[in-house]
């Protein structure tokens, strides 16, 4: 195991090879594990955990998260991610080795229990944190500006006045600087599209197999319960095979499913009394609970002719996700979590994560605060979407000294030089929102945004929380060789001047 006493950051040139060699100072994983802070992430690590004096020596913070966060940049399975930093002395200097193994470091299972330890909300707070500290480098690489320069500052977080030059008597503090861009998506989980009578199938099949269980200690004594699952089987296929079954079918089909779970439910109770029910696993008395939710909502479904109710459950392994609808053409309600997600100068930051579908437009003010809880300003504009200019949200954009984007409300003005301003206004805020649909582009084409495949809740938030700080890594990966690019660039015309 490894000691967390030992925070010292080790250099690429001290890392062992046995092939003999240096490890390149400019590769990628070089680079990234020098702008975290594994110190500060490894003592708030530590204080999580608990009582140290209990169990095994747990592995240490760096490897933990940067085995996540190589998973989430290389698009890996958990065993992928394993057999990957196995091959890769770079990859094993990043999660804080000290000399090139063979070995695996870790077991590919204990990936589950380090998005257990890596919450959403710690995950969130280290990504604010590198991003803070990438302010602070920023802030002392380059000199202070004048006001007028305050565009150039890449955080947006300087705090020169924005209007005339102080006076005598007045304050240095800016009150609004930067542009908030916001809006929501819908992060998928990996689940089958669910229908009524899928899912009325499969919860019948897990109650067979629960029954199985339960009648095991009572073979020869008790007679086992009917449940008529091959007949269910065959009126299942029957109807699944049909390519668009009329909307009597659908509901004849349903009713006998419900039949079906009646009956098992029934029996299952009569078994609880006779057996133990802690002959049952814990996933399996999981399912149990969730199945009997499942039935009452499919029965009220089944008896209201409607295809709607509150927390509505569309998997029995992943109870906690719930249908969101975004109005889409290719995918008018899809399955997962709703995030909120504001962009500010390239950097993206997690707003709200919630599994019910909320409208995005009321929490405006929540994610004004959370701006200025940040940066200690309120934006000077915030670029989003139609569902956010409500009047509500009009009005309380105006009382804070806000520039909300879109068009104003009521008549243009008959100054025609004015409306051409607005327009222009207009047309500039549209092409910079475009910024955060790329960004949730990217999120979920490369960093795993695109499909959840954790099954827990709180891995699936870790997992999304990881697709943002991965993405944010990114960017200063980017910044970083561009920077680099620059300076070649200079030199090279001091050489040829």
């Amino acid at each position: 195991m490894y000691d967390h006493n030992e925070n010292q950051l080790i250099m690429p040139d001290e890392f062992f090879l046995p092939f003999e060699g240096h490890l390149n100072a400019r590769n990628r994983w070089v680079v990234l594990a020098s702008e975290i802070p594994w110190a500060e992430i490894e003592q708030a690590y530590v204080e999580r955990l608990g009582n140290k004096k209990r169990g095994e020596r747990a592995y240490p913070a760096r490897l933990a998260l940067g085995s996540l966060i190589i998973k989430e940049m290389l698009g890996l399975s958990d065993e992928g991610t394993v057999e990957a930093i196995t091959e890769n002395p770079y990859l094993q200097y990043f999660i804080g080795l000290d000399a090139f193994q063979l070995e695996k470091p870790f077991d590919a299972s204990s990936m589950t229990h380090f998005r257990k330890r890596f919450d959403a909300d710690y995950i969130n707070q280290i990504n604010e944190r590198i991003i803070q500290q990438q302010k602070e480098l920023t802030s002392k690489t380059n000199p202070k500006k004048d006001s007028s320069d305050d565009d150039d500052d890449p955080f947006g977080m300087s705090t020169k006045p924005s209007n005339t030059p102080s006076k005598k008597g007045s304050t240095n503090e800016r009150t609004h600087q930067g542009k908030l861009l916001i809006d929501a998506t819908c992060v998928p989980a990996n689940i089958t599209y669910p229908t009524d009578i899928g899912l009325l199938n499969h919860a019948r099949e897990k109650l067979e197999s629960i029954i199985d269980t339960l009648h095991q200690p009572l073979i020869g004594k008790r007679k086992k319960p009917r449940t008529y699952r091959r007949r269910a089987r065959k009126q299942y296929l029957a109807i699944s095979k049909q390519r668009r079954p009329n909307k009597h079918t659908i509901r004849r089909a349903i009713r006998q499913q419900l039949g079906y779970v009646r009956r098992n439910l029934a029996h299952i109770e009569t078994l609880v009394k006779q057996s133990d029910l802690r002959s049952l696993g814990r996933l399996a008395y999981k399912d149990l609970l969730v199945i009997q939710e499942l039935y009452r909502q499919q029965s009220m479904m089944y008896q209201e002719k409607t295809h709607s109710i509150q927390d509505r459950i569309v998997s029995i392994r992943q109870p906690h996700v719930r249908p969101i609808v975004r109005g889409k053409a290719s995918a008018p309600v899809e399955f997962g979590a709703k995030l909120s997600m504001s962009l500010v100068n390239g950097y993206a930051f997690m707003d709200v994560l919630d599994w019910d579908p909320y409208h995005e437009g009321k929490l405006l003010r929540h994610s004004i605060e959370i701006y200025k809880e940040r940066h200690g300003y309120y934006p000077e504009a915030i670029l989003a979407d139609t569902l956010y200019r409500t009047r509500e949200n009009r009005a309380l954009c105006k009382e804070l000294g806000i520039r909300l984007s879109g068009p104003r409300l009521g008549r243009p003005p008959k100054n025609k030089s004015i409306t051409r301003q607005q327009r222009n206004i207009e047309r500039q805020d549209a092409s910079e929102r475009n910024q955060i649909e790329g960004k949730f582009g990217e999120g979920k084409r490369t960093y795993g945004l695109g499909l959840i495949s954790a099954c827990l809740q709180s891995t699936s938030e870790t997992a999304i929380a990881l697709g943002i700080l991965t993405m944010n890594l990114s960017k200063i990966l980017r910044d970083f060789f561009f920077s680099f690019l620059k300076i070649l660039r200079q030199e090279f015309y001091l050489l040829t001047s």
